[in-house]
């Protein structure tokens, strides 16, 4: 924006320098031909008297020494002798003599002027006034030096004053574009001084007022979430006096190892509810304490492998024997599985087989979940938040997607071999996978 300010305070400046000083430029040239030519007419008319009077040589001489250079000033006397040196062609000479008429002649050396006095006994004189080219623009270069100085100073002296202002509005704005950066990627502490021109100002009072209404909203959000997590313990509860009725039996302790890692997460998620703003910004996937991909999906799978029994699910599964560390804590890669494998439950009838598997491939983990239902119609659509293609609440693809982009990996929805859909989601290796 500088750039540009100053480049249109350089253009406009310019063209109003140029528009005044070209026809100044042509004044002063004239102004110093005129002053030249002036001052020639008048010696030529002052030598008019003495020529009345006499005619001789000497006379005339003298005259003409006195007035000026004998190089500048000539006589032509009635007899066709010369007192200096002429300068004008001899037709404009015998032009003035036999016409009597005054004439004023450019040469190639300079202007000439021819002034012819009439005498007694009808004799002609004729004064010669001769002014070198030099003498036509003496002192015009230096004007126009003097008017080119003044008008660089202009120029310059615009194009600092406009770069001064863009200054001021860039800093304003690069202002606002850091606090607005600094926002999206999560300081919700951010604010910015308003300053600059009065839409800048405008646009800063209206980002603090966005910030705060930012903040108030995610307290809210947070808020409502603790008091919805909080309000499922009641039914936890049911589960639990339902597990002691049913005895010791394998059933009930299924139940309550079930209920009580609900429990567990429940706890988890009020915590985080109301941990302070300020401190539960995320640091990204790269903060997390790495854990082993394949030990994870290993663990879940032996949760799911209880349900798939009774539902009379053939799955397989192949987890990598190299070590598949990954950039994300232990329960948050668990929530990644269970999606995945949750998928496969709520959306296939029962007896859908399914498959699990963990590669390590060119930097990244790879996480692949196939099965053979009818597969994703519209796998754009899958996952788009809160979107469902199949009567859920649309928030579990979403969840892995997000996951993946914070491991620098992503998400991809295709055709299994199974004939179902195939989710393969890819982690980068935490620390490079050394």
């Amino acid at each position: 924006m500088r750039r540009a300010l100053a480049g249109i305070a350089l253009a406009v400046t310019s063209m109003v320098a140029l528009s005044f000083l070209i026809p100044l430029a042509l004044l002063v040239r004239e102004e110093a031909r005129d002053r030249a030519t002036t001052t020639a007419e008048q010696r030529a008319a002052a030598l008019s008297p003495v020529l009345a009077l006499t005619t001789r040589r000497a006379d005339v001489q003298q005259a003409v020494t006195e007035l000026g250079s004998s190089d500048q000033l000539v006589v032509r006397l009635p007899d066709g002798g010369f007192v200096g040196s002429p300068h004008a062609p001899h037709d404009a000479l015998d032009r003035a003599v036999r016409g009597r008429e005054t004439l004023a002649v450019d040469t190639a050396d300079g202007w000439v002027y021819l002034q012819p006095v009439v005498l007694r006994g009808d004799r002609v004189a004729v004064v010669e006034a001769y002014v070198p080219a030099a003498d036509l623009s003496r002192g015009v270069a230096t004007s126009w030096g003097v008017m080119a100085l003044l008008a660089l100073g202009l120029v310059g002296g615009s194009v600092l004053v406009a770069d001064r202002l863009g200054a001021r509005v860039v800093r304003s704005s690069r202002s606002l574009e850091r606090a607005s950066l600094a926002l999206g990627s999560g300081d919700l502490d951010v604010r910015v001084e308003p300053a600059g021109p009065p839409e800048l100002q405008e646009a800063g009072a209206a980002f603090n007022t966005m910030a705060d209404r930012v903040v108030d909203l995610l307290a809210v959000e947070r808020e409502l979430v603790a008091d919805l997590s909080h309000r499922l313990r009641t039914p936890l509860t049911a589960l639990y006096l339902e597990a002691d009725r049913m005895g010791a039996t394998p059933s009930a302790r299924r139940v309550t190892e079930a209920a009580g890692q609900l429990e567990s997460e429940l706890d988890s998620i009020i915590a985080a509810a109301r941990t302070p703003l300020a401190a539960a910004q995320p640091g990204g996937a790269g903060t997390a304490k790495p854990c082993d991909a394949a030990e994870v999906v290993a663990m879940r799978l032996e949760f799911w492998s209880v349900l798939a029994t009774q539902q009379d699910r053939p799955y397989e599964r192949s987890l990598s024997p190299r070590p598949t560390p990954v950039a994300f804590s232990e329960d948050d890669l668990a929530a990644v599985v269970d999606a995945l494998i949750g998928n496969v439950f709520r959306h296939t009838p029962h007896g859908t087989g399914f498959a699990v598997r963990v590669e390590r491939k060119d930097g990244h983990v790879l996480l692949t979940v196939d099965d053979a239902g009818p597969g994703v119609a519209d796998p754009e659509a899958a996952l788009t938040r809160g979107v469902s293609v199949g009567g859920s609440t649309g928030l579990g693809l979403d969840i892995v997607a997000r996951a993946a982009r914070a491991a620098e990996g992503e998400l991809t929805i295709s055709r299994a071999p199974l004939g179902g859909a195939r989710v393969r989601v890819s982690f980068a290796l935490a620390g490079g996978g050394r």
